[in-house]
């Protein structure tokens, strides 16, 4: 069974339905004493600007916006205890959502934070907003980003894996992301699949050196990753048909083959200041996500510290 039993969901303040509410509750369905908690960051510049109010009159209204918002939220998550689910509500004035979502985090120790993402109206894939960017890139805890649309029953989860660098972090990373997906798959039913990209042979060496072999080159570089792959999924049980080694840039690769699987969900790895770079490099993650025709976990590696977490030096130690 999934390990999330203190998940966070963020409230799109634009619609009554909620995708991420309803995807938490499915979870929810899998396990036992499962506590979501509904969190809806909300902010208008107009009432700061107010200058003919008091600052005592100023807070009563942000106060009223905020029980109005509560009530609406109330409304929303009633079908769900009625049902016997155990959801909370928090409604914060913040003009920084991200940094509330994270704040929220920390402070009630959440270990799912969910979010729902926007479909992109003609390319078909999702729209990543500046808070969702945020939230990838400095969230403690795991990061689900999901779209509307139900998880169907014996469905395919891809574990993407970066098997090109030789590190004991990637390693980790890369173990963590299959054992993320391996738990996920049992509690909703689905099936694993691992996928890496292997580069291209760059085409300036073949110029640059004449008697630089490409098809032997490209014949190692493959070779490499297969081997490492298949470690990898011995060390997993996972069966070869379950593996896929593709060249090419993994923003092209893993939106591909998540699109010929017909996958509901693409676990990945972040890691650094820097955002994904534990299997992008650069600006390919933002290409690679937004080019996602489904849901998306980020995990974070061991040892992560936010940028953002209230006690920095005290979560090195520990």
């Amino acid at each position: 069974m999934t390990k999330y039993s203190n998940i966070l969901v963020v409230a799109d303040p634009e619609q009554d339905h909620q995708p991420a509410l309803s995807r938490a509750v499915d979870l929810a369905k899998c396990s036992q004493d499962v506590t979501i908690t509904l969190f809806l960051a909300i902010y208008d510049f107009s009432y700061e600007m107010t200058s003919m109010l008091s600052a005592d009159e100023r807070q009563a209204m942000r106060r009223g916006v905020v029980m109005q918002r509560e009530e609406w939220l109330k409304d929303i998550i009633q079908p769900y205890l009625d049902e016997g689910f155990h959801i909370e509500l928090s409604v914060v004035w913040h003009n920084r959502p991200y940094e509330a979502i994270i704040a929220e985090v920390f402070s009630k120790e959440h270990d799912l934070l969910i979010k729902a993402t926007h479909d992109h109206d003609k390319i078909g894939s999702v729209i990543f907003t500046p808070t969702d960017w945020h939230l990838l890139r400095k969230c403690p805890c795991p990061v689900l980003m999901v779209k509307e649309h139900s998880w169907p029953e014996n469905g395919k989860i891809i574990a993407s894996v970066n098997l090109a660098a030789d590190s004991e972090t990637h390693d980790k990373l890369n173990d963590a992301i299959v054992t993320e997906a391996l738990s996920m798959a049992e509690t909703v039913g689905a099936e694993v699949h691992l996928v890496n990209a292997y580069p291209s042979t760059p085409v300036n060496i073949t110029i640059e050196l004449p008697e630089f072999d490409p098809a032997s080159y490209s014949d190692a570089v493959r070779g490499h990753h297969l081997t490492s792959m298949k470690a990898l999924r011995h060390k997993h049980g996972l069966p070869e048909e379950q593996t896929h080694v593709v060249e090419g840039l993994p923003e092209d690769v893993i939106p591909n083959v998540a699109k010929e699987l017909d996958a509901e969900l693409v676990i990945l790895g972040t890691t650094g200041r820097t955002g994904l770079s534990a299997v992008f490099i650069g600006n390919t993650a933002e290409h690679t996500i937004d080019r996602l025709n489904c849901d998306l976990l980020a995990l974070k590696p061991e040892g992560y510290v936010s940028p953002l977490s209230p006690h920095p030096e005290q979560d090195k130690i520990s």
